[in-house]
């Protein structure tokens, strides 16, 4: 079926690059990196089985022509089976083809990629906000604590009991 040399995915006729499209290149910093280094590769791999059923396509349908020129009747009741093999193995990549066109359609529906980066952005940027006020109320309860505990030594150096002794209570 598929023999190098003969548009098989050996010697593909079909380029990555010729179903359309470039391969993302835009794996940036963040929690997204390694999903969308996933998503290039597995953009790569559906493009690799593009060009393998449509090498298939191609493949088999030139054999189908070349078995439809004979004209010896010896040899028609064997080359309507090789059409009919070829006719089979046609349709097998046609439909592998409506299965990656499905996936693909699936990805781009389930995998939107920007609006994930932006969710994320806005998340980064809201627990930034909430990390500056922690910060703050961290601050604030510290110098809270520090003038009650001002306020606490003075009331104790200021009072009758700090020399007494209340370990024997």
């Amino acid at each position: 079926m598929n023999k190098p040399g003969a548009g098989g995915p050996a010697g593909s006729t079909v380029g990555v690059g010729a179903l359309g499209g470039t391969l993302g290149t835009g794996v940036g910093a963040g929690p997204t990196a390694a999903a969308a280094a996933a998503a290039v590769q597995r953009q790569r791999t559906l493009l690799q089985r593009a060009d393998t059923d449509i090498a298939s396509l191609v493949d088999n349908f030139s054999h189908l022509l070349k078995a439809a020129r004979i004209n010896d009747a010896v040899r028609n009741a064997q080359e309507v089976f090789q059409m009919e093999v070829h006719a089979a193995r046609m349709v097998q990549a046609a439909d592998s083809l409506l299965k990656l066109v499905s996936e693909l359609k699936q990805t781009a529906v389930f995998s939107d990629f920007a609006s994930l980066n932006e969710d994320v952005k806005k998340r980064v940027n809201k627990f930034g906000e909430k990390c500056e006020d922690t910060k703050h109320l961290i601050s604030s309860i510290g110098e809270q604590a520090a003038i009650s505990l001002r306020d606490l030594e003075s009331h104790y150096y200021l009072s009758l009991h700090k020399n007494s002794d209340f370990g024997n209570i």
